[in-house]
C-alpha cells in the first residue's frame, strides 16, 4: 500500500472513530431520559454506562475514556445528575471505557475476552468511583463508609450490572460479526 493510501486509511479510521464516539456521547445523553420514565428502576439501570463501555470496545480505550468522562459532566449541565454526583461518575465511566477498550484489544482472542474485559472494566470503574467519592466527601467534611460504597457501587446498581452483563457482550459480538469493530 502506498503512503498516500495509508494516510487516507488512517484518516478514514479517525473520522469513523470520531463519528462513533459522537454517537455514543449522544446515546449517553438520551438513554437516561428513556429509563428515567421508570422511576422505580430508571437510575438503577445505569444507562449512561452502556455507551461508555461500548465506545471502549468499538473505538478503543482513548475514545471510551473520553466519552465516559465527558458524558456525565455534559449531562450535569441540564441539572441531572448534580455535579457532585457527576464528578465521581466521570472518573468511573472514563475507567469503564478505557479498561474495556484496552483489555479487549490486548487479551487473547478467546471466547471469554469480552466478559473478561467487561467485568474488569466494571470492577475497576466502581473502585475508581468509590475512591473519588471518598476523596470528595473528605473535602466536603462528610463521611463515605464501606456500607455506602457497597450500596452505591453494587446493591442499588444490580439491575444495571445485570443489564450490562447481558447486553454488552451481545452487542459486541454483533459488532464483531458485522465488521463494525474499528482496528488501529
Amino acid at each position: 500500500m502506498s503512503q498516500n493510501a495509508t494516510a487516507q486509511a488512517a484518516s478514514s479510521l479517525r473520522v469513523r472513530k470520531i463519528t462513533y464516539s459522537a454517537l455514543f456521547l449522544a446515546l449517553a445523553m438520551v438513554l437516561p431520559f428513556l429509563t428515567g420514565q421508570i422511576a422505580e428502576i430508571g437510575s438503577m439501570l445505569c444507562p449512561m454506562h452502556i455507551p461508555a463501555l461500548l465506545c471502549g470496545f468499538l473505538c478503543g480505550w482513548p475514545w471510551g475514556l473520553a466519552v465516559g468522562f465527558i458524558s456525565p459532566l455534559l449531562r450535569s449541565m441540564s441539572g441531572m445528575p448534580p455535579i457532585w454526583i457527576a464528578i465521581p461518575m466521570a472518573f468511573e465511566m472514563a475507567t469503564y471505557g478505557a479498561i474495556a477498550g484496552l483489555l479487549y484489544r490486548k487479551l487473547p482472542k478467546t471466547g471469554w475476552r469480552i466478559y473478561a474485559s467487561l467485568i474488569s472494566a466494571m470492577v475497576a470503574g466502581r473502585l475508581v468511583w468509590g475512591l473519588v467519592k471518598f476523596l470528595l466527601t473528605g473535602l466536603q467534611g462528610t463521611e463515605f463508609s464501606l456500607a455506602l460504597f457497597l450500596s452505591g457501587a453494587i446493591t442499588t446498581a444490580i439491575p444495571g450490572i445485570i443489564l450490562q452483563l447481558v447486553l454488552i457482550p451481545v452487542l459486541v459480538v454483533v459488532m464483531e460479526r458485522t465488521n463494525m469493530m474499528l482496528r488501529d
